[in-house]
C-alpha cells in the first residue's frame, strides 16, 4: 500500500497526516477492521471509483475504536464529517463523495464542510 500526505488547503492542519491509500475493494472492505489503535498522525483513505453517497458509507463492525470520518467528493471538497463510533452498522455522508479519510478521533476538528483537500504522494 502507498502512502500519501493529507493537506487542508483552507485551514493548515496542526501535525501532518500520513495516511494509506486505499483504492482495491478488499482493502476499502477491510479497512480499519480489526484494529485497536491508531496514531495521530495516521489513518487511511478510502477512494471509491466515482462520487457516490451509498457507494462512500461505511461501517463500524470489528473496529475496536472510534474514528474521525471525513467524506471528500471528486473535487477535493469536504462534503461531511462525523465521529463514528465502533460497532456502529452504517454511516452514510449527508451528500455524495469519492474519498473516506478515516483519522484519529482528535484530528475530526480539522476539517469542515467546504474545506478544500489536497493529497500528495
Amino acid at each position: 500500500m502507498r502512502f500519501v500526505l493529507i493537506e487542508n488547503k483552507t485551514k493548515p492542519l496542526l501535525r501532518p497526516l500520513h495516511v494509506g491509500y486505499c483504492q482495491s475493494f478488499f482493502c476499502r472492505l477491510k479497512g480499519l477492521m480489526f484494529c485497536s489503535t491508531l496514531g495521530i498522525e495516521q489513518g487511511l483513505l478510502l477512494v471509491q471509483p466515482r462520487d457516490s453517497r451509498l457507494d462512500s458509507a461505511i461501517h463500524m463492525l470489528f473496529v475496536f475504536m472510534d474514528l474521525g470520518i471525513v467524506w471528500i467528493n471528486s473535487e477535493r471538497k469536504v462534503v461531511d464529517a462525523v465521529l463514528a463510533h465502533s460497532w456502529q452498522p452504517m454511516y452514510l455522508p449527508r451528500s455524495a463523495a469519492r474519498y473516506i479519510l478515516e483519522i484519529h478521533p482528535s484530528r475530526l476538528g480539522e476539517f469542515q464542510v467546504g474545506d478544500r483537500v489536497e493529497f500528495l504522494v
